[in-house]
């Protein structure tokens, strides 16, 4: 089990807690790729009853045909979804009407007592680097979140007026105390959401490899050059790094050096879009 849990998270928890009374609806941002793995457990019992609106970003990353389960998933679940990719702009001009669909009920009811219309108030959530800072810029339209893509660059709450429809709260990146599931650890470092420091990158790779060749093995094939894939982790390795020239003095491969490669080009869509897990597998 991996324990990963600094105190600027925790403090983060109470801070969402707090300002839940503020907002009218959660967009919980989520990536479109580990639609599972990018969630957080504590914020499914904090939001409670307060509606939500699950946002799968970098859906431009994913595969498509996977991300359209997701969503059937959530909407047999009763809850509502919407793909979107904050760089490309896809979709990003759905998430207000959504929103509003979402909140529909409650929006008429204020008009029937007479309130003015008003912009809607929401918070946007989600774990580090799953492109928060990204996706305000672009609905704001100009840059009010510093991004970067080191983990948790959001520090502070702040307001955003999005156009006049609606008043965004960001919040910082949160994760939770602990991974209770290994596969979920790994899948959040292949797709970058944790720091690569906390897990050792060779079982990350590992773990990679053997997703990659069981759902897209046509796609390692080509971006390496493969003829076949190996069953044995290192001897598929070795052949990456001849292909690519990550060799040491004496014909050695350079391990540390084909698993940056590995690393930067699924998370680069150098091997097409990709998806990192299923309906079906979770809930199993």
């Amino acid at each position: 089990m991996i324990q990963w849990y600094p105190g600027h998270m925790s403090k983060a928890l109470r801070q969402v807690e707090e300002s839940l009374k503020y907002v009218d609806i959660v967009l919980e941002l989520r990536d479109a790729r580990v639609p599972y793995s990018s969630k957080n457990p504590k914020i499914e019992t904090i939001i409670n009853r307060k509606p939500r609106l699950i946002l799968l970003n970098k859906a431009k990353m994913a595969d498509d045909k996977k991300t359209h389960d997701w969503i059937k998933y959530y909407k047999e679940k009763g809850i509502v979804a919407l793909a979107i990719d904050s760089i490309t702009r896809y979709q990003i001009n759905k998430i207000i009407p959504t929103a509003k669909k979402i909140l529909k009920d409650k929006l008429t009811k204020e008009k029937e007592k007479g309130l003015k219309e008003r912009p809607i108030k929401a918070m946007i959530i989600g774990i580090p680097n799953v492109g928060k800072s990204t996706l305000i810029n672009t609905l704001a339209k100009k840059k009010v979140t510093q991004v970067g893509n080191k983990p948790g660059v959001t520090k502070n709450l702040q307001w955003i007026n999005i156009k006049e429809e609606m008043m965004l709260l960001d919040t910082p990146g949160v994760l939770w105390p602990k991974f209770e599931v290994q596969q979920v650890g790994l899948k959040l470092a292949v797709t970058g959401a944790i720091k690569d420091k906390i897990l050792p990158l060779d079982d990350v790779v590992i773990y990679a490899l053997e997703y990659l060749k069981k759902h897209y093995p046509n796609q390692l094939k080509e971006r390496f050059d493969l003829e076949q894939l190996s069953d044995n982790h290192i001897e598929l390795m070795d052949e990456i790094g001849r292909k690519r020239g990550c060799l040491l003095p004496g014909n050695k491969i350079n391990y540390d050096k084909v698993i940056d490669i590995i690393l930067y080009e699924i998370r680069n869509v150098k091997l097409g879009r990709l998806t990192f897990e299923l309906p079906k597998d979770i809930e199993k």
